[in-house]
């Protein structure tokens, strides 16, 4: 009963910077995690960041230091700022939440969003 919305991809030259937004509907509890995977063709499907109710951030180790994610409680939407893009970031983006509802933890994804980086 959650949906989430992404948004913010597109085409960026090397070095570019882009900023990707996802927007919840629905119910989320206090107790939950945002965050962001990415999978590009032929490959699995990795941890980008995640940001949890508690404060904590982790990122993957090959976006550590270029990339930063922050969350907006009230509007229920969480970002990713991308800076220094490589051609190797290039990838699906998606968007996911985790929720306790009920008496069990739901998981949420987005449709993702399209990230290329080329010259």
């Amino acid at each position: 009963q959650v949906q989430l919305v992404e948004s913010g991809g597109g085409l960026v030259q090397p070095g570019g910077s882009l900023r990707l937004s996802c927007a919840a509907s629905g119910s989320i509890n206090t107790q939950n995690t945002m965050g962001w995977y990415r999978q590009a063709p032929g490959k699995q499907r990795e941890l980008v960041a995640v940001s949890t109710s508690s404060g904590t951030t982790n990122y993957g180790d090959s976006v550590k230091g270029r990339f930063t994610i922050s969350r907006d409680n009230a509007k229920k939407a969480v970002y990713l700022q991308m800076n220094s893009l490589k051609p190797e970031d290039t990838a699906v983006y998606y968007c996911k939440v985790t929720t306790f509802i009920l008496s069990h933890w739901a998981e949420y994804w987005g449709q993702g969003t399209q990230v290329t980086v080329s010259s």
